[in-house]
Parts: C-alpha cells; structure tokens; sequence
C-alpha cells in the first residue's frame, strides 16, 4: 500500500459524507431546504466523474467532423503487465507515445493513405474481472489533411489503416522505448525480477516479444459523430469498477457482475474476498497528475483552433453548434440539483462544515444523496 492507494480509499470512503463538508441548497421555486454533502471528486471514485464526463464531452461535441469514425486498439502483451505495474508512469506513457507515432507514421505513408490524422487517445488498465490489462483506446476521423493541407484525403480502405502493419510497427517503437529508458536507468525491478536489472537478462527478457504479432485491434466505423460521443461517454470518464456492477458484500466476500466476452459477452458473478477485491481495484490507480486522456495529430490542444476550422472547410460542412448559452438578461442560476417536490433548482446558499453539519443535524432528517 503506497500513499496513493491510502489516498484514494480514504476519498471514496468519505465521499458524499459529513466527513467533507457539505452545502446547504434552497428550491427556487418552492423553498424546500436540503443539505448535501460534497463529493471527494478524486477520478479514481465511481461517484464522481459524471459532471467531469458531461464538461468534457460538450466541449468535444463542438469539434466533431462530419465524416466516419474509426476505433483503433494497441494493446501490450500479457508479458509486460508486471513491468507496467512497479513503473506506471513511465510504460503508460510510452504507450501512449508509441500508438500515437504509429499512427501518424503509417498514416503519413502514401502507400496506405497519405494524410496528417487527428485522434483522440484513452488510456484503460483493467478487463471485466479487474486483472490488470493495459490497453490504449483511440478514436479517428477517417481520413486527414494532405501534406499541403489543401484537401481532405478520404481512407482508401474500409478498415482504415492495415492493422498487421500497425501491429508490427507499434511493438519496435514501444520495445525500442523500453531499451532507451533501461539504459537511462529508468525502470525499476523490484523483488524476484530483481536480476532482469541485468543487461544481458533484461535483452533476455525482451527477445521473445518479437516472435508474436502484438494485438492492434481495428473496430468498424462508427455509425457517425454522435455514435462518437455515445462511445466516448463509456469510456473517457471510467473507473475499474461501478458500483451498480457491485451485487452482494457480506461475510468478507464482494460478489460482482462481469462480462464473459469470450462466451458472447455472457453476464456472470465472481465473489473474492474483500482484500482480493481492493487489490485488484487498486492496480488501476494512476500516478499522481497522469493524464489519462490525450489529443494527438490536428486535434493536439496546440493546433486544434486553427486545424479544426480548415478541416470543416475542406470538407465544406458547417461547424456544429454549440449549445444555447443564456443571455444577460436571463441570468443562470447555479444549479446544483432538482428539487425532489417540484423539480426547481436547488441553488447553493451556505457552505458547510463538519461541525456545522453535525449541528444542523440534531433533530432533522433532510440530508440528500445527491449522486
């Protein structure tokens, strides 16, 4: 248990509870009055991520193009998940590195389309059973912007981009990445695979990674833009586990629900001990101030304003419209919940304390669950 993990319990613990602090909110149409408690907003809670979701996918609706979209997957071998567990930071951002400079590299190449693509990149570490499981999750535009950025060059194939090509080009640029920072002295080796810290052992170690084709799985297109924003709201925002997947905890046992994808995504239940559960969520922490979701291409946060204007002309469509903003002369009150009685909005009108709370509690029973 490092201090991260402790971190992390203790926020989800204390989330939605006096422990925090809380808010006192009044109807505007009614006069009802509740008080909230404050969410810890750690990313790692299965509560808190929804207003962050909804944020961060209005200010994506504005740049969708109107064109196919494609779901590129790299993913790295099972023999390499030890590694990235004792030295996150580091393999996490180097597969983040390697898929994207795969992508533009194989893009760029006349021989299979030729353009400068936009993506954007999301970093998952867990399967259904919450084992870790490391893959990046990208989402394109089909197609991109000729060298001279005078057209929009259309995929030649339905499935974009070659995968077996991407596969072979994303394993040397990652394994090449590994390499560069052993020999920097970047990567840890803890315990029994303490003697890989060794050149010839770590080389060794290596070696048989180039003898299978590493997974780069290519979805079909999407149905359309917002097809896109329908996949990013399940993914961008996630935790290794919900809690409506959480069926039974009692006598130290957690029964949860998973997916069997490989018997046709059949609903099953796993009951582990409580300390095996909270180890395996724990695996999927991320280092502190880790960006776990990245824009690449045209769609990098540098060049997004001037790429994404020439972009819609190119392709001689209209920007998509943002949402109404409220005029001055309709001022937006700030919201925090709908009134149980008469749907009003709950407006903030007094912060609080543990000890205020505790206070305003003898003797009243309106405390609301606001997640």
């Amino acid at each position: 248990m490092t201090w991260l993990h402790l971190r992390v319990l203790f926020a989800i613990e204390h989330c939605r509870t006096a422990a925090l602090g809380g808010h006192l909110d009044r109807c505007s149409r009614c006069g009802y009055e509740a008080t909230s408690f404050n969410s810890c907003r750690s990313r790692h809670c299965p509560k808190c991520q929804t207003n962050a979701r909804d944020k961060w996918l209005a200010e994506r609706s504005a740049e969708l193009l109107p064109v196919n979209y494609v779901h590129v997957v790299f993913t790295i071998p099972h023999e390499l998940s030890w590694l990235a567990l004792q030295n996150k930071q580091l393999v996490y951002d180097l597969l983040f590195r390697a898929s994207a400079a795969t992508l533009l590299e194989i893009a760029a190449d006349p021989k299979h389309l030729g353009a400068e693509v936009g993506f954007l990149s999301v970093l998952h570490t867990w399967g259904q059973t919450l084992q870790h499981h490391p893959p990046v999750h990208c989402v394109i535009p089909a197609g991109g912007l000729s060298p001279d950025h005078q057209r929009w060059v259309h995929p030649r194939y339905p499935f974009f981009l070659p995968v077996k090509v991407l596969s072979r080009v994303f394993r040397g640029k990652f394994v090449a990445g590994l390499k560069h920072a052993f020999r920097q002295g970047k990567l840890l080796f803890p315990g029994s695979v303490k003697r890989l810290a060794e050149e010839k052992a770590f080389h060794a170690f290596l070696r048989p990674l180039f003898r299978q084709d590493w997974v780069v799985y290519a979805k079909r297109p999407f149905g359309g833009p917002q097809h896109v924003l329908h996949y990013l709201a399940r993914y961008t925002h996630r935790v290794a586990i919900s809690n409506h997947r959480i069926v039974n905890l009692a006598d130290g046992n957690v029964t949860f629900r998973w997916k069997d994808y490989a018997h046709k995504s059949k609903q099953r239940l796993m009951t582990v001990t409580a300390a095996e559960f909270l180890r395996r969520f724990l695996l999927h922490t991320l280092p502190r101030g880790f960006v776990r979701i990245r824009s690449c291409g045209f769609l990098a946060n540098r060049r997004r304003g001037e790429s994404l204007p020439l972009c819609q002309r190119l392709l001689k469509a209209c920007p998509l419209q943002r949402s109404t903003m409220p005029t001055a002369s309709e001022p937006k009150l700030p919201c925090a919940w709908l009134c149980p009685h008469c749907g009003g909005a709950m407006v903030v009108i007094e912060r609080l304390t543990l000890q205020q709370i505790l206070r305003k509690s003898i003797g009243r029973e309106s405390f609301d669950d606001t997640s």
